[in-house]
C-alpha cells in the first residue's frame, strides 16, 4: 500500500507534536507538514496536496471548520478529518456540512486514529463512537439559538466575527484578509444587524457561547 500523507493542523504544539507521535507509529503514514492554525493549513494544503488533513476546530485567525470547507471546496481529493475537544451535535454537524470525511475526539483519539486514518483514505467515512453516543444523547436538546443564528452567516462574515472575538483589530482583520478597513467596517455593521447585536463586546459574547472561539482563546 502507497503511504497516506497527513497534515497536522492544531494550534497548540504539545498537541501536534503528540499526536505526529501517533501518526508516525504507523508504517503507512508520512506526516508531510504541521500548521498551526486555519489559514497556515489551507496554504499547505494548497501546496502539498496531502491525502488527509487531521484538523482541529478551535484555532486563531481561521478555524478549522471554516478551513476545512474551503479545502473541501477547492481540492476535493483531499480529504479531512476533524480531531477535536468537542463532541457536542452542532459541530460534528457543521463539520460534515463543511466536507469532514471524519471526526474523532481527542480523548479517545489515540485507540482510533488507525482505523479512521484507513477508513478515510479508503474513500469510506469514519466518526468516533463516542461521538454518536454523545449525539444520541443530544438528540432530545435543540439547537441553541447561536448556533442556528451562526449557521445564517456566510463565510466571510463568521471569519471576520471570528476575529473580531480574539480582539482584533479592523486595521488588523483588514490586513489579514487583504480587504480594505471600510470593507471589514460594513460587515461589521452587517454582523450586528443580522444578530441584532449592537456593540463589539455583544459580538465577542455571541462568539464565544456560539463556539466560535473558547474563553482560552
Amino acid at each position: 500500500m502507497e503511504a497516506i500523507s497527513i497534515l497536522l493542523a492544531d494550534d497548540h504544539t504539545l498537541v501536534r507534536a503528540g499526536i505526529r507521535a501517533l501518526v508516525e507509529r504507523l508504517p503507512q503514514v508520512n506526516v508531510v507538514a504541521e500548521a498551526k492554525d486555519g489559514r497556515e493549513a489551507l496554504t499547505l494544503t494548497r501546496q502539498l496536496r496531502p491525502d488527509l488533513v487531521l484538523m482541529d476546530i478551535a484555532m486563531p485567525g481561521l478555524n478549522g471548520l471554516e478551513a476545512t470547507a474551503r479545502i473541501s471546496r477547492e481540492l476535493p481529493g483531499v480529504r479531512v478529518i476533524i480531531l477535536s475537544m468537542y463532541a457536542s451535535e452542532g459541530y460534528v454537524h457543521e463539520a460534515i456540512a463543511a466536507g469532514a470525511r471524519g471526526y474523532l475526539v481527542k480523548r479517545g483519539a489515540a485507540a482510533e486514529l488507525e482505523d479512521a486514518i484507513l477508513t478515510v483514505a479508503s474513500g469510506k467515512t469514519y466518526f468516533s463512537p463516542f461521538v454518536s453516543d454523545h449525539i444520541r444523547q443530544e438528540r432530545s436538546g435543540t439547537v441553541s439559538a447561536e448556533r442556528a443564528s451562526l449557521d445564517r452567516l456566510t463565510p466571510r462574515q463568521r471569519e471576520i466575527l471570528q476575529l473580531i472575538a480574539e480582539r482584533h483589530s479592523t486595521k488588523d482583520i483588514a490586513h489579514i484578509l487583504d480587504i480594505s478597513i471600510k470593507t471589514v467596517e460594513t460587515h461589521r455593521a452587517q454582523l450586528m444587524q443580522r444578530l441584532n447585536i449592537r456593540d463589539v463586546a455583544g459580538l465577542v459574547r455571541f462568539a464565544i457561547r456560539a463556539g466560535v472561539v473558547s474563553l482560552e482563546e
